[in-house]
């Protein structure tokens, strides 16, 4: 054969093998600074500022904490145009929601009003989304008034109900703006889509029956939550039924759902959608003042205070027995309107191809909570049926906040007394229509499609809603989520993989038909961090796919040479993690196995390096970069040591 050829043919078959080592070495100082910042700082914030002059930092440091100096220094009037159609659009909007949505929460309806005032307008300060209409929102509502109602009746105690309601968005405020300072947002997180469909659908549900005390006229109402109690009130009290609040009740009912099915087919009709419900208050309350409804038993809002926010700041209770509750209502409210915040904002954000920073939302939704609690505001937050509106009317810029609160600062000084004669049930109405657009059931049919697991925590979500309560409905379903995340750490996905002919690349068994298993060689793929939480599933599952091989290969008459721990997927590891090297030693060195690593990555080899110092399992001849190469080297050590044996038992005859 030609030598050429014979050295082709060598070098293709030869493999490099490339040596794994530790990283270089870092103090524990320096691990620890790189650590908080990925985990806290991944955007990296202040790379905006490395380079650059006092002057340019100050400058960049106001931009960052203030968004309006960024895009106000570049304002003009043609952008002023489009605000200020969008602010009047969103405030026709607003004024009828500000007053459900207060009677959803058990307020006085003034104080939805408060609160589409003084938060927009810190927003347009210190938000970063130019599409986010901010005011209160149908779920902050409900569950504020839910929790609250537990244990102080709006009816008995309206002052002290307020004053908690009060209290209560302070706290929610404070808990927001912590999180965005202490760039603690992912624990936002564990509100999964899954758990959020649920919530809202079953939410919207709840909402919408609390309604038919407005809608058929019931004058005694039952103050619970859930599906039986409402429906055994509704039932219970037929003879409260009013026919003329029913009649007008379905009309504007049908008309609003109307005006909504418009602007959902045709989305240049936005503006129908939009100003249908301040339409409705005007001819309800111009058809009420005219006929004298409150004569013919149809209930009526009635006198409202005029003038803009009074100061609350000495209504706010730091104290006495209900600081627990205004705490708890605090958290809960003020993570639900997060949420929904940061969601609407990150969906409008992406249809704009702009950026929305998760964390200066978190703090410019707390402060404007914390403000607001001073002002007479309760829970506000971004609103999607506002903020779709504010888009699709054209907003350019967080001004049409402004021209928002503006609007309703009008209302407030000079409008009021015009809202004397709204009756109620216009105002049921007006909930029902837009929380019938939290009913996501595409979305649960896709998660159904994808995932069952996400469906059941869906649905617990939505039936816990509905049969039980709104918070502990949400706890079953976040505690529930949170188990699944457990059960993963706990039980880490463990494959065992085998060769695709042809080729040095090896993949799951299960997963690739193709792939075939190697003689002398048990495979397996660790596909999550070790930790004391799952080194007992891992030792045991190892355990068990090691029997299975070997009574495999009693039946093929081969025997068990390497177990081969494929770790890319190993993200780190803990002292509990290391102890489960060890005992895998010992136990396959019973057994005449040798036990390979392939591929630790920088965090693990480093740690096994630092716990192996008599160098009895981590050594050069047992670490490989891939598979692959592990198989060949081993394949040919045991070719070696083959020949070697069998040269060994030749026996030479002597003449």
């Amino acid at each position: 054969m030609d030598p050429n050829t014979c050295n082709m043919h060598s070098h293709c078959v030869h493999m490099e093998i490339h040596q794994v080592v530790p990283p270089p070495h870092k103090s524990t100082l320096n691990k620890l600074k790189v650590r908080l910042k990925e985990t806290f700082f991944p955007d990296d914030p202040l790379r905006q500022f490395k380079g650059k002059s006092l002057k340019t930092k100050i400058i960049l440091g106001a931009n960052y904490f203030f968004p309006i100096l960024q895009w106000g220094s570049n304002y003009s009037f043609k952008l002023f145009k489009s605000d200020l159609i969008s602010g009047l659009t969103i405030a026709s909007l607003a004024i009828p929601q500000g007053i459900s949505y207060a009677k959803l929460a058990n307020l006085p309806p003034i104080v939805g009003l408060y609160s589409s005032f003084v938060p927009p307008l810190i927003y347009a300060v210190l938000g970063s989304s130019r599409d986010l209409a901010v005011g209160p929102v149908s779920i902050a509502s409900l569950v504020l008034g839910s929790m609250l109602r537990q244990e102080v009746s709006p009816s008995a105690e309206p002052v002290l109900f307020l004053q908690l309601a009060l209290t209560s968005t302070f706290f929610a405020g404070l808990f927001q703006a912590s999180l965005g300072i202490l760039r603690l947002g992912f624990i936002i997180d564990f509100l999964s889509k899954a758990i959020l469909i649920g919530f809202m659908a079953g939410a919207a549900i709840i909402v919408s029956l609390q309604q038919l005390k407005s809608l058929l006229g019931i004058t005694h109402f039952t103050k619970e939550m859930g599906l039986v109690p409402v429906m055994t009130s509704v039932f219970h009290n037929i003879h409260e039924w009013s026919w003329q609040t029913i009649v007008m009740g379905i009309c504007f009912l049908v008309l609003l759902l109307i005006a909504r099915h418009v602007s959902i087919r045709k989305p240049k009709l936005f503006w129908v959608s939009a100003g249908a419900p301040l339409m409705c208050v005007i001819i309800s309350t111009l058809f009420c003042f005219a006929i004298k409804a409150q004569n013919h038993g149809i209930s009526l809002i009635g006198k409202l205070h005029q003038g803009i926010n009074p100061s609350s700041w000495n209504m706010l209770k730091f104290h006495g027995s209900h600081l627990g509750l205004v705490m708890k209502t605090g958290l809960i409210t003020g993570i639900l309107s997060l949420t929904e915040g940061i969601a609407v904002g990150r969906t409008f954000a992406a249809l704009g191809n702009y950026k929305v920073d998760g964390n200066k939302e978190m703090m410019a939704i707390g402060f404007m909570n914390v403000v607001g609690s001073s002002t007479s505001c309760y829970v506000t937050t971004g609103a999607f049926s506002r903020s779709a509106v504010n888009n699709n009317a054209g907003a350019k810029t967080a001004a049409s906040n402004i021209v928002m609160s503006v609007t309703v600062m009008v209302t407030l000084l000079f409008l009021m007394p015009l809202f004397q004669y709204t009756p109620n049930v216009v105002l049921g109405a007006i909930i029902v229509t837009a929380v019938i657009g939290l009913i996501d059931i595409p979305a649960a049919c896709h998660i159904w499609k994808i995932d069952k697991f996400d469906f059941l925590v869906m649905l617990i979500a939505f039936l816990g809603v509905i049969f039980i309560s709104v918070q502990e409905g949400l706890a079953i379903a976040v505690g529930l989520s949170t188990f699944r995340i457990l059960l993963q750490i706990t039980r880490p996905k463990t494959v065992m993989m085998g060769n695709i002919p042809g080729t040095d690349i090896y993949r799951n068994l299960h997963q690739y038909k193709d792939a075939t298993r190697i003689p002398g060689f048990l495979i397996l793929s660790i596909e999550a961090p070790i930790n004391f939480a799952n080194i007992t599933y891992l030792n045991d599952r190892t355990l068990r796919w090691i029997e299975e091989e070997e009574e495999d290969n009693i039946k093929e008459q081969s025997s068990l040479r390497f177990l081969i721990l494929d770790m890319s997927a190993v993200s780190a590891i803990d002292t509990s993690g290391i102890s489960l090297f060890k005992e895998l030693k010992a136990t396959m060195e019973k057994k005449g196995v040798e036990l390979v690593l392939v591929n630790p990555l920088a965090e693990v080899i480093e740690k096994l390096k630092k716990a192996d110092e008599s160098n009895t399992f981590i050594r050069a001849d047992n670490l490989f970069l891939t598979v692959g190469e592990a198989v060949a080297s081993l394949s040919s050590t045991m070719k070696t040591q083959s020949t070697t044996t069998e040269e060994a038992h030749t026996i030479v005859p002597h003449y």
